[in-house]
Order: C-alpha cells, then structure tokens, then sequence
C-alpha cells in the first residue's frame, strides 16, 4: 500500500521525461561509438545515461536537490569503475580512453536528464558527438605533422654496443661527447650481449635534444675501437 500511498501522476510524468531523455541522448552518443565498432556501444551508452538519470531523479524525489547532489558525486566515481572496463593495455599501447571518457559523458547526459536539466542534456550531447566527430580531421592532420625532436619532451638514451675490453674507454669516450655537446648524462646502464660484448645504454637528462647532434656523437663512437654499433632512440615522457 505504501507505493499507492507515494504514487502522484505528475511525479511518475516527470520520471517518465527524465528516464525517456536519456534514452534517447544516451542511444545517439552510443550509436557514433557503435558505428566506430568500439566496446562500450549503443546499448552500454544508453544503459548508463539512463541509470544515471534514475538514481539522480530517484534522490530528487526523496530528498531534493541535496539527495540529487550526493547521488551526482557517487555517479562520477562509480562510472569511473566502467570506464577502467573499456581500456585496454597492449605492450606500450593503451586503448580505449576515448571510449571510457565517452562512457563519463553518457553518465554526465544521465544526470542531467534525472535532475530535469533536459535542455542541458542536449546541449553536452550536441559536445559529446562534436569531439567524437568533428575533431577527428584535426586529430589526423596533427598527427601526420613531423615530430620536432627539439620541442618534443622525451627521455633521450644512447645506446653503445662494444667489446667486453674497451668498455670502460668507450663509457669515458660516451661521456665526454655528450658533455661537450652539452647533453649531461643522468645515468650509464650496462648489459651484457653474450661473451665479449656489453651494451652501454646512456640516459640522457635533458628531454628535448637536436636530431643531428645526436647522429653526429653516434657516428663517431661507431668509429672508435672496440664499437660495433652505435645508436639512439627516444619515448615520450607521458
């Protein structure tokens, strides 16, 4: 008898607009990403806008917009647990970011909605698919751009592949052309490549370095005794 007693037309409509809101949002941000055959799709998207928007339109009804307020920062946590879901590591590689900061939207559309803020879950929608969409171009056209080693922050090594008996030479000789190119060593690693040969593998402390520079230090320690290959390579520091 209780829920005859807490039923009230106007407050079911109110729930009905919430809910139906982010349905239909939720479904269009999860149709871009359904197109694009990511994890988190169509219905992850609209399931997500839409239990948003009943827990938030839920503790409007029992204790107005303080309970709406509570409920909205336990919705940003907690969909932070799903979007862990869709990110997917491989080697260096990490995927699925787009797709988990996509599913922190669709929540944020729910919340809206629940808190009968419709308009503004249009309005972030409409944002939503502008970024997924729209930016795309501009994300190809930035990453078909040369990479400026001198701009770029990095961790720079240097790596020396030499004789077991002229290692210590060939070090002091790494050393002392990095130093006078003004490239200061933070630390020399050594491993060993079998019998007679050990890898130097210098890290550099600066992290933005002249292409040239480098290919000139390594060119001239190939030529010194006892050097069998020598190279760099960079990572960004992100």
């Amino acid at each position: 008898m209780q829920s005859l007693a807490t039923f009230h037309l106007g407050d079911m409509a109110d729930t009905f607009v919430s809910l139906a809101s982010a349905f239909v949002l939720g479904t269009v941000i999860g149709a871009e990403r359904q197109y694009r055959q990511r994890t988190a799709g169509l219905r992850t998207n609209a399931l997500i806008a839409v239990g948003a928007a009943a827990f938030v339109d839920l503790a409007m009804d029992i204790n107005g917009n303080p309970g709406a307020t509570q409920v909205l920062a336990y919705v940003v946590s907690g969909v932070g647990f799903l979007g862990a879901g869709v990110i997917l590591k491989e080697g260096t590689n990490v995927r699925g970011l787009n797709t988990a900061a996509t599913v922190w939207c669709s929540a944020a559309v729910g919340g809206c909605a629940g808190a009968d803020r419709v308009a503004e879950a249009i309005v972030l929608t409409m944002f939503v698919l502008a970024v997924n969409t729209f930016l795309r171009p501009l994300v190809n056209f930035i990453e078909r751009i040369p990479i400026n080693e001198k701009a770029a922050e990095a961790t720079y090594q240097v790596h020396v592949t030499v004789n077991q008996e002229m290692r210590d030479d060939v070090r002091d000789l790494l050393v002392e052309k990095l130093d006078a190119a003004a490239y200061p060593v933070r630390e020399i690693e050594v491993l060993e490549r079998g019998e007679d040969e050990v890898e130097l593998i210098a890290t550099l402390a600066p992290t933005s370095v002249d292409a040239g520079e480098l290919d000139a230090i390594t060119t001239a320690l190939e030529e010194a005794p006892g050097v069998a290959y020598a190279t760099w390579t960079s990572r960004t520091t992100d």
